[in-house]
């Protein structure tokens, strides 16, 4: 094979690229010169077209692509996602965690913890193009090795079966109700078989949940995400404007603005809650996967979808903590959808809470395909290490699918509250993902990335931070549960 550059259509192109085949109308168009962009060239090295030699280095590692009319997602569709990956079951335990932390710190914990995690997506982005990684394990074992791969791969399993395991017991309960608290359906047609929660669920997954998890590219899912952050937004609108309607009519307790000190419960719950707050911008593990099918890509790119997407979240988030705990104030459940089976106090009060409550849950719907695509991603890169990729073979795609939609289900029957799933999955999995594992890689691979001064002090404090909550978390964990037996 000749590596001489002649004067054809064909140019060296960066590794990552993929092989598309696409028909075309027109064949004398079926061959179209890629174009670079200098922040895909991985290598560490410009593109010199005059420079035979350096196009000739490594070219049989380059995988060949041909450039059709698909470019992939735009900034608008990525931050769709990337949103909907962050909004999801975590902003119904903010009331909760509002009411335990107080108003002020509360506030402060929403914007500082999306402070933090965006700087660490940043680094995670820059390092991941560093190493041409396309994944989050792949970066991670580029900077500490395969076992630590391994312990980061197995945390986004933990983590993204909890958040979907999680999704499905709230759809059960505010769709079937609980033991505390009725469902829609007993709401709407009183008792009947939709008072079996399993079996409601296991409807939900076959006939919504299945079709859109099997899907191969989280591009697929943007219109899906568009929709889901569209509803995740109607359920803030409402709810900020009944606290808001209350509070004028002076009909709403003066919420705690600090966190209550005064008993040792009191404080137990607080370091139980901190960890939850960790737990609300984990999105790290579809950083790549995004990033791969983003229109011209470059990390400048993604960190503006990165900005764009920590500025929404924490507007939705600061809204439904707020107005949650100030509609329901000491009585906020762990999780605050459940509040809504009681009348509001205000006028079309009952129309409400259905719209809150199913809006919500068609959220969920839409956002659960989205987790799954990177756990299935993470589970298929763990088992089936070496195979082509998932997207290449559809039968393994849909097998793994059909199976981690079975333990999904599985597990949603077993665990009895989101709290329980919340407390454990955001003092490990979820600061590991969003904070530990981003900061190690940083400070492991400082000398290649141009790391700054106060990048490096950044990631030392996110680092400590990150050990601590997680420590405290795991031990208020245990001593809480030993407490409650």
């Amino acid at each position: 094979m000749s590596h001489r550059k002649d004067n054809n259509n064909y140019s060296s192109l960066p590794i990552n690229s993929y092989l598309e085949l696409q028909p075309q109308n027109d064949s004398s168009k079926s061959l179209q010169r890629p174009t670079f962009d200098e922040s895909e060239v991985y290598l560490g090295s410009k593109v010199d077209d005059d420079d035979d030699d350096d196009l000739e280095i490594d070219i049989d590692n380059y995988p060949l692509i041909v450039m059709g009319p698909n470019h992939g997602s735009g900034i608008p569709g990525a931050v769709f996602n990337l949103t909907t990956t962050v909004i999801g079951a975590g902003i119904m335990a903010l009331p909760a965690t509002m009411k335990v932390l107080g108003v002020v710190l509360g506030i402060v914990l929403i914007v500082l913890m999306g402070i933090l995690s965006e700087i660490s997506v940043e680094l995670l982005v820059r390092f991941s193009v560093l190493c041409k990684a396309s994944s989050y394990g792949e970066v991670v074992q580029h900077a500490m090795g395969r076992p630590a791969r391994i312990l980061s791969e197995i945390c986004i399993i933990v983590n993204n079966a909890g958040v979907l395991v999680v999704y499905l017991i709230i759809m059960g309960d505010v769709m079937s109700g609980s033991v505390h608290h009725l469902g829609v359906f007993d709401q709407l047609m009183g008792n009947g078989v939709w008072d079996q929660r399993k079996l409601v669920i296991f409807v939900v997954m076959v006939v919504f949940l299945a079709p859109l998890c099997s899907l191969d590219k989280i591009d697929s899912l943007s219109l899906t995400s568009a929709a889901s952050v569209a509803l995740a937004v109607l359920f803030v609108i409402v709810t900020f404007t009944v606290a808001f309607i209350k509070l004028v009519e002076g009909r709403i307790d003066a919420p705690r603005m600090a966190p209550d000190f005064s008993s040792k419960t009191a404080i137990l719950d607080l370091l139980v809650v901190i960890p939850i707050m960790t737990n609300a911008y984990v999105c790290h593990f579809n950083l790549q996967p995004i990033y791969n099918e983003l229109e011209q890509r470059s990390p400048q790119k993604m960190n503006r979808v990165g900005r764009y997407t920590t500025i929404l979240c924490i507007l939705v988030y600061s809204s439904t903590a707020i107005s949650g705990y100030l509609l329901f104030g000491k009585d906020t459940e762990s999780d605050v959808l459940t509040n809504f089976d009681k009348d509001l106090g205000i006028r079309f009060s009952s129309a409400l809470n259905y719209i809150v409550r199913v809006g919500y849950i068609l959220h969920l719907i839409l956002v659960f395909p989205v987790i799954h695509f990177s756990l299935r991603q993470t589970v298929d890169a763990l088992v089936f290490e070496g195979s082509p990729p998932l997207s290449e073979s559809r039968k393994r795609s849909l097998g793994l699918t059909v199976v981690l939609l079975v333990l999904i289900y599985i597990g949603s029957t077993m665990i009895p509250s989101i709290w329980t799933a919340f407390k454990f999955t955001g003092a490990t999995t979820a600061v590991s993902l969003g904070f530990i594992f981003p900061s190690l890689v940083a400070l492991r691979l400082s000398h290649q990335g141009d790391l700054s001064y106060g990048e490096w002090i950044l990631s030392w404090l996110m680092l400590v931070l990150a050990v601590t909550v997680s420590v405290v978390g795991v031990v208020g964990n245990i001593y809480s549960l030993e407490s409650n037996s």
